[in-house]
């Protein structure tokens, strides 16, 4: 099946602040004691994650003595349905964090305060200082209703050195091209006696990438989608190429092949048994700790035609309307977005940063931490498309989309085939609203 990784914890936290007075009015109750304004948080990750946030977030918590930050964690799984379910409820947390999909579902159902005016009015913060295309994924129309906390291209070749000096191959280069990693992938793929891959050449899930890089697109217009676009010429030619990976070159597995091997890309690439893969920055963590050969990673090839796009993830913090304590939370959503926040999830592995002073710092650029070569990111923002901002659009994909390229991945359609027989379906799903 085709998916994209995505981290679910089941955890819950509860980070409280000392009950002492600061900022923002006289903070003071009718006993005399400190007032207190909580804000409720509603977020997924990784426990480290979770660390580093609550961590961070201290030397802030004491200067803002008047303000209780309580994190909600909610599994990844189902996140959108559970955080409407308890907007409904009455029971909605204050600020939530939204990735760029989920956010889409949210958006349309107007559950957010829109942050232009807070934004406008606050001489600490600039807005300037994040990269326009993930700010542009968080705005509808005139109103933003997200701040970045990350932006995650689907840009990342991993590679590993060992094999590639074992091949006599030079490393990816950020002008490598299309035919540039099929060659490789085929130098790469190895066979036993008996013809079975012993070890493949390349692995990649975001088959987004080969229609967004061959000039193609998913629907008209992502910010109001109306069409698709699967059954153009240059839609189908690049998801044709992806899907001859697999079935005419042989040089990258199915899922149905990595199953049958009992084993996760994780595990090939440990192992030896993969020399490329393709994903996001998110690797890294598992990169650092468990493998002792050399690695890097390339930025996604350009094609034949000299394009180079990608899809890619993010996660943004947003006010929901419901809030009784939108000047708290605007506060709250600053120091989640803040330099020191993003520096310290850039510096673990864990995010790449939505600010431009971060990205460029010591904490991700500037950084000799493994991969050497992850300030190629900086520029691969540029080339970032999200998915159709529709708020059917995960259903399309995964009813019709996914079961599709299923078929595609196993060789039993061509591209073409695939597309003329969503493109209908999606187009009447597109048009229902």
């Amino acid at each position: 099946m085709i998916r994209r990784p995505f981290l679910t914890f089941s955890l819950f936290l509860i980070f409280g602040a000392h009950l002492l007075t600061g900022c923002g009015g006289d903070g003071k109750t009718e006993s005399g004691a400190p007032s207190v304004t909580e804000v409720k948080v509603a977020f997924w990750g990784t426990p480290e994650e979770i660390d580093i946030v609550t961590e961070s977030v201290k030397g802030w918590q004491e200067k803002h003595r008047n303000i209780q930050i309580r994190f909600e964690h909610t599994p990844y799984a189902g996140y959108d349905s559970k955080i409407l379910t308890r907007i409904a409820g009455g029971a909605a947390p204050d600020v939530i964090a939204a990735e760029v999909n989920y956010f889409v579902t949210f958006a349309t159902r107007d559950v957010f305060v829109d942050l232009k005016p807070f934004v406008n009015r606050d001489p600490e913060f600039s807005i300037d200082d994040f990269f326009p295309s993930i700010i542009d994924r968080f705005s509808v129309g005139e109103k933003l209703y997200a701040i970045p906390r990350d932006v995650a291209p689907f840009a990342c070749v991993f590679y590993n050195k060992n094999l590639f000096d074992e091949a006599n191959i030079p490393y990816p280069t950020d002008d490598w091209t299309w035919d540039d990693l099929l060659e490789n992938a085929k130098r790469l793929t190895k066979r036993d006696e008996e013809g079975r891959v012993a070890q493949y050449g390349f692995y990649g899930w975001a088959w987004q990438n080969f229609i967004y890089g061959n000039g193609g697109a998913l629907v008209d217009n992502v910010k109001d989608p109306t069409t698709s676009r699967l059954d153009d010429p240059k839609s189908i030619e690049g998801l044709q190429f992806y899907a001859d990976l697999i079935n005419e070159h042989r040089v990258m597995p199915t899922p149905v092949a990595l199953a049958n091997l009992g084993m996760g890309v994780d595990h090939m690439f440990a192992s030896g048994r993969l020399a490329m893969f393709l994903s996001g920055i998110w690797e890294t963590p598992a990169l650092r700790q468990k493998y002792s050969f050399r690695w890097d990673v390339a930025m996604f090839p350009k094609s034949k035609d000299g394009i180079r796009r990608f899809g890619s993830g993010g996660t943004g913090y947003g006010i929901l309307r419901t809030s009784e304590h939108p000047e708290a939370a605007w506060e709250v959503v600053k120091v989640l977005t803040s330099a020191p926040v993003q520096g310290e999830l850039a510096r673990r592995g864990l995010a790449q940063p939505s600010r431009r002073s971060v990205a460029a710092g010591e904490d991700w650029a500037l950084s000799s931490l493994p991969p050497e070569n992850k300030k190629m990111l900086n520029e691969a923002v540029n080339y970032i498309v999200f998915d159709p901002f529709h708020p059917r659009w995960r259903e399309i994909e995964a009813k019709f989309i996914i079961p599709e390229f299923d078929l595609l991945q196993s060789g039993k359609v061509t591209a073409k085939e695939a597309a003329q027989s969503i493109v209908p379906k999606i187009n009447e799903m597109l048009e229902a609203k």
